[in-house]
This record gives structure tokens, sequence and C-alpha cells, in this order.
């Protein structure tokens, strides 16, 4: 390995004099196979420093946030973040479980519904998703946007988050799902209990089981997305990539409660099931409800380790044998 990187070096500078020497000669046939050729080699080495004078990297990760400061609780910027997020998760409780009563009502055809009246899980799938998308766009300026005390989680193991911060977003993210659904019980007074209030239980003909591994794929697939949209590197390489981050995190919940929905009911959220099993407070939800911190914890610890020390770590080898190249 040390070979090649020494290689990757050398090739490089040759291929930049040689490429500055054609570009003032008279073989413009040669320029862009020439440029094409200098520009695979840089990307080969665009996670890693090489020797004195050879700046290769283009992004800088992030210093590791400390396990717990402090200092945080005396700064705006920690209650300014707490405060959005409190805010973000009622809005995104009270319109999604909304749209799940608005659903049931004009498909039950008890009350003067249809069949296939309402939004259908298509729509409910595209209220969770496309609310995450509003939201994570809204708040990501401020307090990251999570929204999840799952991914909160995710991201404190990955040392993104301090102790102190997650704790209180996941604090916020709950009593905010908990004002959220009960403006929606408040609104909805006539039809709440009747539908279920948007509560996340286990349905019928599953076991704990396969519920638990639903919360546990589901929640990877949802942190994953986070950590590959939010990587310092693919923010470097690619300027659009920040601004679209909120999409992919939005269409990830899209999809997975496209798959989960008919299981769960799709939790991949604490503190969404929690806020609902509050307000609704019947005994099924409770009884499940362990399933819907268990489960996405365990999705997110596992998409945390996975992006930080499988798909990350070839960057951190990388980097070992350039600076071990360099005291060569």
């Amino acid at each position: 390995m040390r070979a090649l990187t020494i290689a990757i070096v050398s090739l490089y500078k040759q291929l930049s004099f040689v490429s500055s020497v054609f570009t003032n000669t008279t073989y413009p046939q040669y320029k862009t196979q020439l440029s094409y050729i200098t520009k695979k080699v840089i990307e080969m080495a665009k996670d890693v420093e090489g020797p004195e004078g050879f700046q290769t990297r283009d992004y800088e990760d992030p210093p590791p946030t400390p396990f717990f400061d402090a200092d945080e609780l005396t700064k705006w910027s920690l209650y300014r973040a707490v405060i959005a997020e409190f805010v973000a998760t009622l809005l995104f409780l009270y319109i999604t479980v909304l749209t799940v009563i608005g659903y049931k009502i004009q498909s039950d055809t008890k009350v003067g519904g249809v069949d296939c009246g309402g939004v259908g899980i298509l729509g409910i799938a595209w209220a969770f998703g496309g609310m995450i998308f509003i939201l994570v766009y809204c708040t990501a300026g401020i307090s990251g946007g999570h929204i999840n005390p799952a991914v909160t989680f995710g991201l404190f193991l990955a040392r993104k988050v301090s102790l102190i911060r997650a704790v209180l977003y996941m604090v916020a993210q709950c009593l905010g799902a908990i004002c959220g659904v009960g403006f929606v019980k408040a609104f909805q007074s006539s039809y709440y209990d009747r539908y279920g209030g948007g509560a996340n239980s286990l349905a019928d003909g599953y076991n704990t089981g396969t519920g638990l591994a639903a919360e546990i794929i589901g929640t990877f697939v949802l942190v994953y997305t986070v950590f590959s949209a939010t990587d310092p590197k693919r923010n470097a390489r690619d300027s659009h990539v920040p601004v679209l981050a909120p999409l992919p995190i939005g269409f990830a919940v899209f999809m997975v409660h496209l798959a989960t929905i008919p299981i769960t009911g799709t939790g991949i959220n604490p503190a969404r099931s929690f806020g609902a099993a509050v307000i609704y407070n019947k005994s099924k939800p409770w009884d499940d409800h362990w399933i819907f911190w268990v489960g996405p914890f365990i999705g997110a610890a596992i998409a945390a380790f996975y992006h930080q020390f499988v798909l990350r770590a070839s960057g951190s080898k990388s980097l070992g044998s350039f600076r071990s190249a360099a005291n060569v």
C-alpha cells in the first residue's frame, strides 16, 4: 500500500507537468485524453494528504464533539436548537397524525366514507416523508433537523453531538410530539379515539420479532441516509448535496412507511410513537411500545457503526498510508 501511494503521488506530479507542456504545444488531440487521465489520478488521491507540498484532500472532517460539554449550557444556541426541535416535532406529529385520522374517517363506510376514500397508505407515507423534508430543510441550520430521538442517538454515538445536547433534544422531541398529538385530539375529538389516535402497535398476524426487525431495518435506512446526506466528504465534492440533503432523508422516511405501515404502523421515531401513546393512552399501544424504542435505537446504532467504521474506515487507512509514505 505504501508503494502504491508513493506511485500515485509521483504519477500525479508527472502528469501535471506533461499536461502543462501539452497545453502549450500543437498536440490538441492528446489534451482530452491526458486531462481525463489526470482527473482520474486526482480522484484516486482525493481522500488522502500526501507528502509535503502535495495536498489532495478536499474536505475536512469536523473534530469529534466532546462527550460531555458543560459549556454548552451557557450558550443561547443550544436552547434555540432545543426550541427548534420541540416546534418541528410538534408540527410533524400534528400534520401526520391528522392525516392518518382523516384517512380513516374518509374510508369508513359507516360514517359516509367510501372504501377507497382518503389519501390511502401512499398518501400517509407522503405526509410523513414530506413533513420530514420540509422540517429538516427549515431547521437543519439551527439544530441539525433531527426531529427524531433515534437520529439524535445515532449522531451521538458518532460523536456528532454531545451527551447534554442529545438528552435535551430527545426531551424536546418527546414533549413536542405529545403537544402535536394533543392538538390533533383537540381538533378531532369526536374521531380521535374511534380511529386509534395514530398510535403505533403491532398489527394482527405479526409476531414481536417481525415488528422489532421492521423497526430496526427501517430506522437503519433512515439514519444511514442521514449520515450519507450530511457526509462532509460528499458536501465538499458536490456543492448541491447540502442543499438537497433534506430530500433523500424525506424519501427514506417515505419509502420505509410504504414498507412497514402494514406491520407496525411505522415508528422509526420513538418520539412519534411516544407522543401518540401518551395521548391515546390505551393498553395495546403501551403493550407494544418498547418495540418502538428498542428497534429504532438498535437500527440507529448499527447505521452509525456501519457509516463511521466501515464506509469511512477506508479513508482513514489511506490517510495513514500516505503519512507513512511521506516519512520514507
